[in-house]
């Protein structure tokens, strides 16, 4: 890999992705399937009560949300770790924080933004209306990268170990909780009094804490498991 400027590695890393993912795509649709599938069955076995409906739609929407994300985290290292470009990428001059950046922004594009767009339109079989969807869309917005950005951590460190997979989504699982509690809290909040802010205002504050640590931390235990 020759010596790009950090803007250029970025473009050229994200679009690398994509691309490859894009080959790949049955595993894009499988998880977005995976979120449909979930969000969709709990009013069939809930029932037609629309308040119960209203009640319960933060939690669902957000945990399968969850639950869809920790699916595509697998894929975020293992395949460049079996063919050997990821040792490449380790002894290239280039900050192995901005790859693990550009990686999880690839991941983002091609994994969570389809389901932040499918989000609202399933989301009306709960009942929710006026801004609910609105912000339940700005709440994966900034919740999701957040997920991603905590699970490359947990990718890396489970790099290469049997059950890496499982392993992963036990470690990933309970740091993602607050964004889970004020992503759906927002959400609640609009349907329950209008007031989402606060809860959003946390998630750019958690997004701005993952951005900043999450790239160096997730480097170094890429190097850890790489030794």
């Amino acid at each position: 890999m020759t010596r790009r400027s950090p803007a250029s590695l970025l473009r050229w890393l994200v679009w690398r992705d994509v691309t490859l993912a894009w080959r790949r795509r049955s595993d894009v649709f499988a998880t977005l399937l995976f979120f449909v599938m979930v969000v969709t069955l709990f009013p069939l076995g809930v029932g037609p009560d629309t308040e119960l409906l209203r009640a319960i739609a933060p939690g669902v929407v957000w945990v399968a949300a969850l639950l869809a994300a920790m699916l595509s985290l697998a894929r975020l290292f293992t395949e460049d770790h079996a063919d050997g470009t990821l040792e490449q990428m380790l002894l290239t001059p280039q900050p192995l924080a901005l790859v693990v950046g550009a990686k999880v922004l690839a991941q983002w594009l091609v994994s969570a933004l389809p389901l932040i767009l499918v989000a609202p339109i399933v989301a009306v079989q709960f009942g929710l209306w006026l801004d609910a969807p609105l912000v339940l869309t700005m709440s994966l917005v900034l919740g999701t990268p957040v997920i991603l950005l905590v699970g490359a951590i947990g990718a890396a460190l489970t790099l290469g170990l049997r059950g890496a997979g499982s392993l992963t989504s036990l470690l990933v699982m309970p740091l993602c909780v607050p964004t889970l509690v004020f992503g759906a809290g927002a959400v609640q909040g609009v349907v329950v009094s209008g007031a989402a802010e606060a809860n959003l205002r946390l998630l750019a504050a958690l997004l701005i804490l993952a951005v900043l640590f999450a790239p160096w931390a997730a480097a170094t235990a890429l190097r850890i498991s790489l030794e």
